[in-house]
This record gives C-alpha cells, structure tokens and sequence, in this order.
C-alpha cells in the first residue's frame, strides 16, 4: 500500500455520509484530522495521546481536533487550525484528500467530520502540552495485523442490541471508541473493502 493508493481510494469513496440517524437540531459540530505522509515505503499515520489535564477523554488516543468557533470558515479550517494548535502542523503543507464518514458521538450532542489530508513530507511535529501528552506516528500495515485489531460487540444504553467496538493494541496504548471506529473505516477505504457493517463509531 502506498500514499497514492491511499489518495486515489479516498477520493473514489465519493461524499461522505452521516452514520445513523440524523443530527438533532442545535448539534455542536466538531471536525477532526487525520494526517497521512509516506516514509521508507509504510503510510503513516498521525495519533495523539490526550493530556491526562483534559475535561473529557482524558489521556486517551485521538486525532487532533475540536469544535467549530465561530471564526472558522468552515470544518474543513476547523480540522486544520485545531491541529495547528494541539501537534504544530503547518497548515500550508496539507493537502485535503477526502472524508470518512461523520457521526454523533455517543451520549452527546456533537457531530464530528473527520477529514483526511496528506503531507509530501514527514511533518515536523510539537505538542501543545495542554492539549496533547504525546504524538504517535503508526504505520497502517502494522493496523492490520491479526494480533493488533480486534472488535468486541458492546451493549449500548441508547441503542437496541449491541455495537461492534473496534481496538488496536500498540505497544503501550490502546485505540478504541470513536477513534478506533475511524481507524477502522480508513482501513477499510485504503484496502478496498470499505462498509458500515463494523456500525458506527462510539
């Protein structure tokens, strides 16, 4: 797998689509980053490791992110300036190939837009000690490992029936929740085996 392989097959996906029902009205909006840059033949991937200072999802795995200001012109500038803010990326060298698909987390009123871009170069990167403990960069190969993915089906309160909850276990964190979810579906977009079967992300 290549980074070409990666931009061609998100941008034949076409536009993305909202999982589950639709978004109630007065929902806060949020967007999220996912970086990709190719290094010794292995596309990579740009994770954070929230700071344990956080509100909410502290100390957990993400990518960076947050919600919409009024001063954005739009998700797409809300992705990106977060990202500025929590890892230091220079915004000029990001190419936006595509979206995953956006989602209503769970037990909140916020739509979050994943947008993914690439860099033609290894980004040089600072976290905002604030925001973020620390930055992961995993290679999608080592993702789809037998012994690294796995789903578990979860019950979920204000749901009927149970929901796929996908985990990666790297060496030293584990990505579950809504960014496993959204790991899992760009995993499935990169390999050509792209559906909403796994459900939504949590």
């Amino acid at each position: 797998m290549t980074l070409d392989d990666a931009i061609r097959a998100l941008a034949g996906r076409g536009p993305a689509k909202l999982i589950g029902s639709s978004a109630p009205a007065g929902a806060t909006e949020s967007a999220v980053l996912v970086v990709l840059y190719e290094q010794a033949g292995e596309v990579q991937v740009v994770l954070t490791r929230r700071s344990p200072h956080m509100r909410h999802h502290a100390h957990e795995v993400s990518f960076p992110g947050g919600r919409r200001e009024p001063g954005d012109i739009d998700l797409w500038h809300t992705a990106r300036r977060e990202a500025m803010e929590e890892i230091d990326i220079d915004p000029g060298t990001l190419h936006r190939i595509g979206e995953l698909d956006s989602f209503m987390t769970i037990g909140s009123t916020t739509l979050v837009h994943p947008f993914v871009a690439v860099t033609d170069r290894c980004p040089e990167l600072t976290a905002s000690p604030d925001e973020v403990e620390s930055i992961r960069r995993v290679a999608l190969t080592e993702l789809l490992l037998d012994e690294v993915w796995r789903e578990e089906l979860w019950p979920i309160p204000s749901l009927v029936g149970r929901r796929a909850i996908t985990f990666f276990e790297l060496v030293g964190d584990t990505v579950w929740g809504a960014t496993g979810a959204m790991l899992r579906q760009l995993l499935a977009v990169v390999t050509g085996t792209d559906d909403l079967t796994g459900g939504g992300p949590a």
